[in-house]
């Protein structure tokens, strides 16, 4: 059982054992920090409607072992069993829904470890430009960010939930797992890398889509209540109109976030580690990644961006 606080009230929710979790009443706790009453460092450039209602669940197809081997570790890293979803509920065999609380346990470990890998790349390459003397070809601050726009995910959620001591080491110890992994690894090969992060962003498309998905069968009724609030955070980061700040609206926002990370990395880990540019680099191309979400899932070919900049070989 993993100790954990929602709206102020103690609860016991499902990290990785089988105990059911009940419903718990869930309001916006107290603001973790003063970021509402601080500046952006990054501000969200904010989503189209049409775009964000286009996201849907993809899967680029492995194309050769690295890509099949980044799949495969996806698959197989325990998410699932970590955060407690129940088996009949990814089956769809004797359904059982999960709480408000499961989710929001879901949502943070798995924002927890999301911010992780365009921090790493970002910084690494940003040592790899100092060290050589040369530009990093635009890569260094779409990394981070994305690592960014992740924490900025994981502190929404946890003005709704507060993580008990339980998950708090689980979060701690699959930091320095997966950061010290992601260093190593995008030491040795960084277009794995950048596959691995698209793969895992496939994952989060379709955790949210399925969690959209409980709210419009109203499997989810206390973020359906026209009383519950989304936090402030969210609204001043997302830029959300007012009649569009519910907790369907901000998982739609987060989802186009994920889907745009999708996009973008799986179009990096198409590209010439070393020489090739960026092609979401502000001003600097037509390519709109805030709507390569919707358009393209499985990221552009190295073909294409060369084109775009006029680099063909």
């Amino acid at each position: 059982m993993v100790g954990g606080c929602i709206g102020g009230e103690r609860v016991q929710t499902r990290l990785s054992t089988s105990a059911a979790v009940g419903r718990h009443d869930i309001t916006p706790a107290k603001p973790t920090s003063s970021l509402t009453s601080l500046p952006l460092t990054w501000p969200h450039k904010g989503w189209d409607v049409k775009v964000v209602q286009e996201v849907v669940p993809s899967h680029r197809k492995p194309r050769n072992l690295s890509d099949r081997i980044a799949w495969r570790v996806i698959r197989l890293w325990g998410m699932d069993f970590l955060t407690g979803m129940p088996s009949e509920q990814k089956a769809g065999n004797n359904y059982r829904a999960m709480s408000e609380s499961q989710w929001l346990v879901r949502f943070v470990f798995l924002e927890t470890v999301a911010g992780i890998p365009g921090a790493v790349a970002g910084g690494l390459r940003h040592l790899h430009s100092i060290r050589r003397f040369k530009l990093d070809q635009g890569w260094i601050k779409t990394l981070l960010e994305e690592s960014y726009n992740e924490r900025m995910h994981l502190l929404t959620f946890l003005d709704m939930y507060r993580p008990g001591k339980l998950m708090r080491l689980m979060v701690f110890l699959a930091q320095g797992i997966f950061y010290n992994t992601m260093f190593v690894g995008y030491l040795l090969s960084p277009s794995f890398c950048h596959r691995l992060v698209g793969y895992l962003e496939d994952e989060a498309v379709a955790t949210y889509t399925k969690c959209l998905d409980e709210i419009d069968k109203g499997r989810l009724p206390q973020w359906t209540d026209p009383n519950f609030k989304i936090p402030d955070l969210a609204v001043k980061y997302w830029n959300m109109p007012e009649g569009k700040r519910t907790m369907r609206d901000l998982i739609l926002y987060i989802r186009a976030d994920e889907a745009s990370h999708r996009g973008v990395n799986h179009t990096l880990a198409n590209l010439d580690q070393v020489s090739d540019p960026n092609p979401f680099i502000e001003g600097h191309s037509n390519i709109n990644h805030m709507h390569l979400a919707a358009v393209r899932p499985a990221g552009l070919e190295r073909e294409e961006v060369l084109e775009k900049y006029a680099l063909k070989d």
